[in-house]
C-alpha cells in the first residue's frame, strides 16, 4: 500500500505543490494514480483533496499564488478580540476549488485530520471507503478542508452544521503520516512491511527562543511583535506545528524504516505560515529538492 502524506504549514504549502508538480510532469500522470491513500493536514488538506480530484498541480500552484495575498489579509494585528484573518475569502476559495463535492462522492481513501474543539477531541474527516468512523459523509469537501485549515487565533473555528466547531488538525497531526499508518494497519489490515509512505513537509525552520535576563515571559515573548510590519508573528504556532511534524516523522521512521520516505528542506530563517512574500522562493526550493531526490523517489515508488 502506497500512501501520500502532506504536512500543514500555511502558505508554505507551495513547497509541497512544487514537488508534486515536478513529480506529475516527470511521469505524465495524475498524482492520485501513484498512491492508494492520500492524507493532508491544514494546507496539506487543500493539496490532498486536489490530488484526489485529479486537479493539475500547476493549477493548484496558480491558485495558491492568486489567493494567498487575499486570504492572508489581516483584519486584526494581534487577534486579541477577533481572529487575525477572516475566513470569508478562505471559504470562497475552497468553494470555488471543490464545489458541491461531498465526502460521500469520493471512494478513494482520503484522510483530513482536524479537531472537534466543541468536544475537545481529535477528528478525522474520511472519504466514502467504508470506515465505521465516517459518521457524516454528507459534509462538503470544502467544509472539511476549511476545518483543517482553521488555525486558532488566526482563523475562526468552522461551524459544522451547528453540531460542533472544528479547527486546525495541525494541533495534533500536522504530519498525518501516523494517522495513515494506523488506518492502514487497523482498518485495511495491511502488514506493516507492505506499507510505503511518502511524506512531504513544508520546510524546516530555525525557530529559536533566546535566553534573556527577563524571566517573565508573556505574549510579547511567545508571539513577537514586528515593528516594521506592525504585526504579531505566529512564532509559537509555527513552533508547535514544526514540533508536531518532526516528532511524528521520527516515530514513523522508527516504525517503518526505509518504508518511510520524507521530503523536506531546511529553510534556514523563520518563514511564518502567513508570509506570502516567500512564495516564489519556496516554489524553487521544492523544485530543486525533487530534482535532487528524483532517483530516490522513483525507486521508492517503483515507478521504473
Amino acid at each position: 500500500m502506497k500512501i501520500l502524506c502532506l504536512d500543514g504549514g500555511g502558505i508554505r504549502g507551495v513547497f509541497e505543490v512544487a514537488i508534486l508538480q515536478a513529480l506529475e510532469e516527470e511521469y505524465n500522470q495524475p498524482i492520485t494514480n501513484l498512491f492508494d491513500l492520500v492524507a493532508g493536514t491544514s494546507t496539506g488538506s487543500i493539496i490532498a483533496t486536489s490530488v484526489i480530484l485529479e486537479k493539475k498541480m500547476s493549477d493548484v500552484l496558480d491558485s495558491y499564488k492568486q489567493f494567498g495575498r487575499k486570504v492572508f489579509k489581516r483584519q486584526a494585528k494581534i487577534g486579541l478580540f477577533k481572529s487575525v484573518y477572516s475566513d470569508k475569502d478562505l471559504r470562497q476559495y475552497f468553494k470555488g476549488m471543490f464545489g458541491d463535492v461531498t465526502l460521500s462522492d469520493i471512494s478513494k481513501p482520503l484522510l483530513i485530520p482536524a479537531v472537534d474543539v466543541t468536544h475537545g477531541k481529535p477528528y478525522v474527516y474520511r472519504s466514502n471507503y467504508g470506515h465505521p468512523g465516517s459518521d457524516d459523509l454528507s459534509i462538503k469537501l470544502w467544509d472539511a478542508v476549511l476545518s483543517s485549515c482553521s488555525a486558532p487565533v488566526y482563523f475562526p473555528p468552522n461551524n459544522i452544521k451547528n453540531k460542533y466547531l472544528s479547527v486546525d488538525g495541525g494541533l495534533w497531526a500536522n504530519n498525518p503520516s501516523l494517522v495513515c499508518v494506523t488506518e492502514a494497519l487497523d482498518y485495511f489490515k495491511v502488514d506493516i512491511n507492505d506499507l510505503k509512505v511518502l511524506s512531504l513537509g513544508t520546510g524546516l525552520q530555525d525557530i529559536e527562543y533566546n535566553i534573556e535576563p527577563d524571566k517573565y515571559w508573556g505574549i510579547k515573548k511567545w508571539l513577537p511583535f514586528r515593528f516594521m510590519t506592525m504585526k504579531v508573528q505566529p512564532k509559537l504556532l509555527d513552533l508547535a506545528l514544526d514540533l508536531s511534524s518532526e516528532s511524528i516523522s521520527y516515530h514513523c521512521q522508527i516504525l517503518l524504516g526505509k518504508k518511510y520516505f520524507r521530503l523536506n528542506r531546511d529553510l534556514g530563517d523563520e518563514i511564518p505560515f502567513d508570509d506570502v512574500t516567500f512564495v516564489d522562493e519556496l516554489i524553487e526550493l521544492g523544485k530543486h529538492l525533487f530534482q535532487e531526490k528524483k532517483d530516490e523517489v522513483t525507486k521508492f515508488l517503483e515507478l521504473k
